[in-house]
């Protein structure tokens, strides 16, 4: 399963963080640093779904 979260992360990162901590503050900071840069978003939904 964490294969695929991190596929969809790879994709659409907030959606990756999302499944895996829900609406937490770690998926309002993925969002921001999606808006910020692409690659900082993936960086951070991928840290998050490999930390859990």
């Amino acid at each position: 399963m964490d294969l695929l979260r991190i596929l969809i992360a790879i994709l659409l990162p907030p959606l990756g963080v999302f499944l895996q901590v829900g609406l937490a503050g770690a998926f309002w900071l993925n969002i921001l640093l999606t808006l910020l840069g692409y690659i900082p978003g993936i960086i951070h939904a991928v840290w998050i779904i490999a930390k859990r």
